[in-house]
């Protein structure tokens, strides 16, 4: 099995930064590409960033020139970093990955638990 955990998120200002880290463990052979979502209060999980395997990079067009994507292969690990933070980009940030399995020979689609970024003053 594969688990993702991620990390780095708290409470910030409008205007202030933060970097997510999310990492992939367990029974891994080749991890696909790697996506943050996010998930605000009544809202559904919509998409954020994503990142495949040869480092190509796609955005949900309310982060453009904000936020960056990006990972570490050799870790396992995405990364997002958040720029210019806004009030709307309150949410619950999830990590997934699509993971090919060293021991089962399967791909799975993980998801991580989720952590939390508040933009407030």
């Amino acid at each position: 099995q594969v688990q993702l955990v991620e990390s780095g998120g708290g409470l910030v200002q409008p205007g202030g930064s933060l970097r997510l880290s999310c990492a992939a463990s367990g029974s891994i052979f080749r991890i696909n590409a790697m996506d943050w979502y996010r998930q605000a209060p009544g809202k559904q999980r919509e998409f954020v960033a994503g990142i495949n395997s040869s480092g190509n990079t796609k955005y949900a067009d309310s982060v453009k020139g904000r936020f960056t994507i990006s990972r570490d292969n050799a870790k396992n690990t995405v990364y997002l970093q958040m720029n210019s933070l806004k009030p709307e980009d309150t949410a619950v940030y999830y990590c997934n990955a699509g993971v090919w399995e060293r021991d089962s020979g399967l791909y799975s689609n993980t998801w991580g638990q989720g952590t939390q970024v508040t933009v407030s003053s």
